[in-house]
């Protein structure tokens, strides 16, 4: 009797987990997040419901409540690097208007997610881009070297790689 219980539960919170995705497909974040805390609710440990309700906190942006809800995600799976880089989306916010103590942050998020997938997506790269934002153009370029080493195709890597290497040189010329 438990058993199917907990299956029908289960059933449930995957069912509210699969609108909550198609919802944020369609653009449509704070219905996906009624859904997906919905979902979380039902199955409160479940790293794919947390993950993906944090993402759409992000994508909603609402980063406060998103980080305050992944530190807890965190808590419950320190070994899920794609759950530490959430966090670290979150901390950040919008970049061009995180405070250096967020950034600071973001990026030692960033970094926890490398120890556990030394080539987590992005989080080369968007250390990358804090330290860009900074004009810190030598930890820039090393953090943008290991994107393009971490993922060869990505493009946008490459170009930003070579956008700090002329603002190093011009900012040295100066």
């Amino acid at each position: 009797m438990m058993s199917a219980q907990n299956d029908e539960v289960r059933k449930n919170a995957y069912a509210r987990l699969k609108e909550g995705v198609n919802l944020i497909r369609a653009g449509r974040y704070d219905e996906a997040i009624k859904a997906l805390e919905e979902a979380n609710r039902l199955l409160p440990n479940d790293p794919d419901i947390m993950l993906t309700l944090g993402g759409a906190l992000i994508l909603a942006r609402k980063w406060n409540r998103a980080e305050r809800f992944l530190q807890q995600a965190v808590k419950t799976h320190p070994e899920n690097a794609r759950m530490w880089l959430n966090l670290a989306a979150a901390i950040l916010g919008r970049l061009e208007l995180a405070t250096r103590d967020r950034q600071d942050r973001a990026i030692e998020a960033y970094k926890q997610a490398l120890r556990i997938d030394p080539v987590a997506p992005s989080a080369h790269y968007n250390i990358g881009l804090i330290h860009a934002e900074r004009q810190d153009w030598d930890q820039a370029i090393q953090w943008f070297q290991e994107a393009v080493r971490a993922n060869p195709a990505d493009e946008d890597a490459r170009w930003r790689l070579e956008q700090a290497k002329k603002a190093k040189e011009a900012s040295s010329e100066s």
